[in-house]
């Protein structure tokens, strides 16, 4: 491993926990961000700073990327400066949420440039990424990625999910829409108890001991929104972008997304009310202010509404 020239585009909140694992398993890592302040604490770890994605894969022979929309990857691999002008760079490897449409297209362009891609997107939040025990999706030439296998390896349990380009992108999709909906659908029931009078506590105790839990009540809930902090370590707006992403693939090639078109939604409303930065979990807030009421308050139910 520390033999191994390994680049990373792309050091925010995912990508910074990713690349100091790859530092401190002995990898001689390269990293760019346009965010120059986003790479002094990996400098500080003992990576190397390029100017450009070029840059990176002037040095490595692996580049990962970790990139908010498919719009900047593809910039970032294919457009002035970047991946696909790298003298070094043999195999790209995108951890990013960018689905599979694009991941074909940019995987077609740089293999003109003799340049293998892997799809390689992750889930399993910021401390799954610090602790290296995230979900790691793969699609991509299987030789490319026997060759990369070690150094993903670092960031969890790799499940290769086949040599179509894309594959594991649809994966992530179908993934997250899950992950959104528990969400969506977990915040409505608990908050209706609330209005009922319910202690949402409680509330959570039944359902995680019943057939209704689900990765929200036994995670989100009791983690961040009961608490109040809505800190659960996922962006809304990325959140948004993912459903959105899978319900567009659906449809592309025909299958019905009623309830992920209701998800996406609520997604909508909660970006605009809360702000892409704030956390997903807000969701819960949304549906609080349509109601309101506030989980966590167990207030008794209002007869005269009722009636």
């Amino acid at each position: 491993m520390s033999t191994m020239k390994i680049g990373f585009v792309g050091v925010g909140k995912m990508g910074t926990p990713m690349a100091t694992r790859l530092i401190n398993a002995g990898c001689d890592v390269t990293v760019y961000d346009v965010d120059r302040k986003a790479v002094q604490d990996l400098a500080a770890a003992g990576a190397k700073v390029a100017t450009s994605a070029s840059g990176v894969a002037d040095i490595a022979e692996i580049v990962f990327a970790s990139l908010p929309s498919p719009q900047i990857l593809e910039k970032v691999a294919l457009g002035e400066a970047g991946i696909a002008e790298g003298k070094s760079v043999r195999i790209f490897i995108d951890i990013s949420t960018t689905g599979p449409r694009t991941a074909a297209r940019v995987a077609t362009s740089l293999a003109e440039k003799k340049i293998a891609m892997i799809d390689a997107p992750v889930s399993g939040g910021l401390k799954g990424a610090r602790n290296g025990t995230l979900a790691v999706m793969v699609s991509g030439p299987k030789p490319a990625f026997e060759i990369a296998k070690p150094v993903i390896e670092n960031f969890g349990k790799i499940f290769y999910m086949g040599e179509v380009q894309g594959a594991a992108q649809t994966m992530k999709l179908a993934n997250n829409l899950l992950a959104a909906a528990a969400l969506a659908v977990s915040s409505e029931a608990i908050v209706m108890g609330v209005k009922a009078g319910l202690d949402p506590k409680i509330m959570i105790d039944v359902i995680n001991a019943s057939s209704g839990r689900n990765s929200a009540t036994e995670d989100k809930f009791p983690k961040s929104v009961l608490p109040r902090t809505f800190d659960f370590g996922f962006a809304t707006g990325l959140s948004f972008k993912d459903v959105r992403l899978c319900v567009d693939e659906a449809e592309a090639i025909g299958v019905p997304m009623v309830v992920g078109s209701a998800v996406r939604q609520l997604l909508s409303v909660t970006n605009q009310l809360y702000g892409p930065d704030s956390d997903f979990t807000c969701m819960v807030k949304t549906v609080e202010t349509w109601a309101h009421v506030e989980v966590g308050s167990a207030e008794k139910p209002n007869i005269a509404e009722a009636s």
